[in-house]
């Protein structure tokens, strides 16, 4: 698009610097053909009419150097660069719209690897609930029967200990009652009459 119209313009203002050399040089072959009027007052150069057709001259000449020094110098150039920047801000867009999309891409594996993760975690949670639950009703039962063993051994160490005191408390009981018999009537009864009535009386409580 610059270039176009920059061709355009350099055509156009072309015929516009022919036309206006063709009138200049027109004008300045008449004014060459007319006489100059004699005892006249110079006038201020810029102003004299009988200037105008060489300063329009050199007017045209310089216009058209300097549009040719534009046209075919500082607007190509001048497009160029605007051809560049404008390239290179195309180019970093995309660039930067690649870069939201990989860094959306990215969120959104992250986000997905959060969720695996967070789901792992509570699985791991309960197994580790349930594993625990698992070895602490072990540890119980264990518990329990060390202490069902240890009662069923003090039952019949006790058990032992009160048969034991019992033969000790009836031999004992069978002597006293010998002793005492004898001494209330000084006849000592015999070692079967005394365990005799000492189991009559246990028996009784």
């Amino acid at each position: 698009m610059p270039v176009r119209s920059s061709r355009s313009v350099r055509q156009g203002w072309a015929g516009f610097v022919a036309s206006g050399l063709t009138a200049t040089l027109v004008a300045g072959a008449a004014q060459a053909a007319t006489p100059s009027l004699s005892g006249e007052k110079a006038a201020f150069p810029p102003f004299d009419v009988a200037t105008f057709s060489g300063q329009l001259f050199w007017l045209a000449i310089t216009f058209g150097a300097l549009y040719w020094l534009m046209s075919t110098i500082a607007l190509p150039r001048v497009g160029a660069i605007l051809e560049e920047r404008a390239g290179t801000i195309a180019r970093d867009l995309d660039n930067a719209a690649k870069m939201q999309a990989k860094a959306e891409d990215t969120a959104l594996a992250y986000e997905a690897a959060l969720t695996e993760a967070r789901k792992n975690a509570q699985g791991i949670a309960q197994a580790s609930r349930d594993a625990g639950a698992k070895a602490s009703e072990e540890r119980r039962h264990a518990v329990e029967a060390e202490l069902a063993a240890k009662l069923a051994t003090a039952e019949a160490t006790i058990a032992a200990t009160k048969t034991s005191a019992m033969s000790n408390v009836r031999g004992l009981g069978s002597e006293v009652a010998i002793a005492i018999v004898e001494k209330l009537t000084g006849q000592a009864p015999s070692a079967t009459e005394a365990s005799e009535a000492v189991d009559q009386v246990l028996a009784r409580g």
